[in-house]
């Protein structure tokens, strides 16, 4: 029967795991990873396990709450993720300001081979740490949603439950701040 399951789209989905609540191990399979990779890019791996397993707890006790009319599964989860990761906003922050004390990771001797944009991206990590601690929380959630959770505009919207048009104000005024400040660190050296 989970495997029939499996088969099934979405608003499908929904309607059997709410008769039968065994079901929802389809959406913890189907979607899982997606949400896991996006709060381990937002944190931590271990507060990612931990914050995962909080979302797929917290889908299984609201499953009866989801309205298919509003939204996907996915950026259903997503809100949720979204949600808990607010509650450790300040240790995200921390996070973000202690990677920017730290600087670029020192160079390491005999790695003639390292590609050019690698190291350009540790160069650039304290910069962009920075720049997305400053971030005020709803700016840094749809820039994180879009570049770490893949969620199209449509699917940040359902996630944060606001406009596509905000959706598309957000990302833009957060990339306009995130290069401003990438440039400011750049011109002080």
């Amino acid at each position: 029967m989970i495997t029939e399951a499996a088969e099934l789209n979405d608003a499908e989905l929904v309607t059997r795991y709410r008769r039968d609540p065994d079901l929802f191990t389809v959406v913890h399979d189907r979607y899982h990873r997606d949400v896991y990779l996006y709060v381990a890019g937002r944190l931590d791996t271990q507060i990612a396990e931990d914050i995962t397993a909080e979302t797929f707890l917290v889908a299984f006790d609201r499953r009866d709450r989801f309205d298919p009319e509003r939204g996907g599964l996915r950026p259903w989860l997503f809100g949720i993720a979204t949600n808990l990761i607010a509650r450790h906003r300040r240790k995200e922050t921390r996070h973000y300001r202690a990677l920017a004390r730290l600087g670029p990771d020192p160079d390491v001797e005999g790695h003639e081979g390292r590609v050019v944009t690698s190291v350009t991206a540790q160069h650039m990590k304290p910069y962009l740490a920075r720049a997305l601690a400053a971030l005020p929380g709803g700016e840094r959630d749809v820039l994180l949603l879009v570049a770490l959770g893949q969620l199209s505009y449509d699917e940040v919207a359902q996630a944060l439950g606001i406009a596509v048009g905000t959706v598309g104000s957000r990302l833009n005024r957060a990339r306009a701040k995130i290069l401003s400040s990438i440039d400011r660190e750049k011109a002080r050296g």
